[in-house]
């Protein structure tokens, strides 16, 4: 079964620095693509980073140059460095992965961490 947890989260001045931990059980991690998102209140989640088995990471505009999603296979964990946060980052971060979980194969999620970016 697989099972991610995150961590990390809290709040942060606008132009600070966060970094995400999400740490990965129950999965050959090295052969997963792991992916973060994030949601707001009312609002779709959307995709902010992903990090294939090979290390090609992609992020959505908006962070682009700010994020950095990284993995370590040894530890089974995958990052998100957030640097230069901005009020309108703050939002519900969540790892994903597409595995076998909730007894089907789909998309798997952690139970998130606030990260809020106020002064």
């Amino acid at each position: 079964q697989v099972r991610l947890v995150e961590s990390g989260g809290g709040l942060v001045q606008p132009g600070g620095s966060l970094r995400l931990s999400c740490a990965a059980s129950g999965i050959p991690f090295s052969s997963y693509i792991m992916n973060w998102y994030r949601q707001v209140p009312g609002k779709q989640r959307d995709l902010v980073a992903r990090i294939t088995r090979t290390g090609t990471t992609t992020y959505t505009d908006s962070v682009k140059g700010r994020f950095t999603i990284s993995r370590d296979n040894a530890e089974n964990t995958v990052y998100l460095q957030m640097n230069s946060l901005r009020p309108e980052d703050t939002a519900v971060y969540y790892c994903n992965t597409f595995a076998f979980c909730d007894g089907r194969l789909g998309d798997c999620w952690g139970q998130g961490t606030q990260v809020t970016v106020s002064s």
